[in-house]
């Protein structure tokens, strides 16, 4: 991609300020990379550019978009980040400057004979330590995503690493962004180099049995089209196929390809939120619901805030078919996530955007970046940060739970119910006497589940005890009561060389 498609790319999406800056970034870049080529023999500047227009297509913010012009220049140029500050600013400076780091923690790993846990973590730890600014995360998985499209010009043990780490560290984190299509494509390109035969399997299964599915698929979607055109309901119809890497992970559980219900579904999209249950209960009128089968995920959002209604129907000629159900805006979540949602134009006044030192306070499907903002304050503070905490609090699936007053907490999949009481409030948990959900006692060792509807029941003299150490599992809650029991402990020692002063002096 050249500077003048860029540049009217960018057009459509930013003032006219913003565009000349982009501009002077990318002749900046381009006179910084002069003399450089990537693997694949192109000059090194279509790399950056490519970078920056898919930051564009994801609606990200025009800072994000000239650090990604400029994202390789500190790394691989002799510029100073001092420049970029004087000429960019700080927050632009601080964007490509964390990146840099990401991006000199992998080219370290590189060398590494194989690809051990510790390589990882090492990643890991890095990305939580640019939590305080999410959009470092997602430049950098532009960077990756574009760098895996052109996976073929490496050696392949280069290939083989980057694939890895992409399945094992980008794929989720998109995941936890809300980032749908970005996760399917970085899963599908790095899956193809990860294991090339197990990939092409894949693909002749799904293959096989496309041709047939769309076929009948197309019926369906012409009578779907047909009634709700006699409701007067407005709405966009179109397929959606399961990815590749998704087939290959459920294969392993059902095995036989025809038990896959969801290999291809008919996604609707509709104006508002009411007509999401309006063309529901058309779909049901006209075909049998499977109903263990139906997902409201508009009145119970996924972990990482995905909005839609999910069902699945027999028709009359024993046809197994998905829909799913959404707005144009749940739509664009379900496809772009956070970075559809973020505005951070609109942000950069805001006290706790522009502390990056403290957490910003986030919705619920969101509150695990809060977690991550967390770490990265420990990792700054020099504390260590054990691997565990790392897959639990990132790694790991999600679940919603609900306060008595309805209140939705983010929590880790398998999370007891003291790592709810130290989410509501330290005080709270430190006086945790009992716990109800969904109004029946429920024991301290017992795993929440998905729309549970916690109580914590308190005493004031309940206190933290040493065997809590066992019922807790988050990052957050480990953090506080290790806290309160280191504090506790001085207090006790404290007293009890009180206590011998004062019997001493008895005597």
């Amino acid at each position: 991609m050249g500077k003048a498609e860029l540049i009217e790319q960018a057009k459509s999406h930013y003032n006219e300020a913003e565009i000349s800056t982009l501009e002077v970034a990318i002749n900046f870049a381009t006179k910084a990379h002069a003399n450089q080529k990537r693997a694949s023999g192109e000059k090194f500047i279509t790399h950056p550019m490519a970078v920056a227009n898919i930051l564009i297509s994801w609606g990200m913010d025009i800072d994000s978009v000239i650090a990604g012009v400029m994202h390789d220049v500190i790394e691989d140029t002799e510029t100073e980040l001092d420049q970029i500050k004087e000429l960019f600013g700080n927050d632009i400076a601080f964007l490509v400057d964390s990146v840099t780091k990401v991006s000199k923690a992998r080219t370290g790993m590189r060398d590494l004979g194989d690809y051990s846990q510790q390589t990882k973590d090492n990643l890991s730890k890095l990305l939580i330590a640019v939590g305080q600014d999410i959009r470092v995360i997602i430049i950098k998985l532009a960077d990756r995503l574009h760098n895996l499209t052109t996976l073929q010009y490496l050696p392949k043990e280069k290939q083989t690493k980057i694939a890895r780490d992409s399945l094992e560290i980008f794929g989720p984190i998109a995941d936890r962004l809300g980032m749908g299509r970005v996760r399917m494509e970085i899963e599908e390109l790095a899956f193809k180099y990860l294991d090339p035969a197990e990939f092409k399997r894949t693909q002749n299964l799904m293959k096989k049995r496309l041709g047939k599915s769309a076929r009948r698929l197309g019926v369906v979607r012409s009578e779907i089209e047909a009634e709700l055109k006699k409701q007067g309901v407005l709405v966009e119809i179109n397929g959606r196929v399961k990815s590749l890497y998704s087939l290959y992970q459920k294969l392993k559980k059902v095995k036989d390809i025809n038990n896959v219900y969801d290999l291809m579904a008919l996604r609707i999209i509709v104006d508002k939120k009411e007509d999401c249950y309006l063309v529901l209960g058309v779909i049901h009128s006209l075909y049998k619901p499977m109903i263990n089968r139906i997902k409201d995920y508009i009145a119970t959002p996924k972990p990482n805030g995905y909005q839609s209604l999910h069902t699945t129907v027999l028709t009359p000629s024993e046809q197994i078919v998905e829909f799913q159900i959404r707005t144009q805006q749940m739509h664009e979540f379900a496809e772009r996530g956070l970075a559809a949602s973020f505005h951070y134009h609109e942000q950069k006044s805001s006290k706790n955007y522009t502390d990056r030192n403290q957490p910003t306070a986030l919705p619920a499907n969101l509150q695990w970046i809060t977690r991550l903002q967390e770490i990265a304050s420990r990792l700054k503070e020099g504390k260590e940060i054990s691997k565990d905490q790392l897959n639990i609090d990132l790694f790991q699936n999600r679940i919603f739970v609900y306060s008595p007053k309805g209140d939705i907490y983010n929590l880790p999949e398998n999370a007891l119910p003291l790592d709810f009481a130290y989410l509501v409030h330290s005080d709270i948990a430190n006086h945790a006497y009992g716990f109800r959900v969904n109004n029946k006692i429920h024991p301290f060792d017992k795993p929440l589940k998905n729309g549970d509807i916690v109580e914590v029941i308190t005493r004031q003299m309940s206190r933290p005890k040493q065997d809590w150490k066992e019922l807790v599992m988050t990052t957050h809650a480990k953090n506080k009561l290790r806290s309160y029991l280191r504090q506790n402990d001085k207090i006790n020692t404290v007293t009890k060389i009180s206590n011998i002063f004062i019997k001493r002096s008895k005597k």
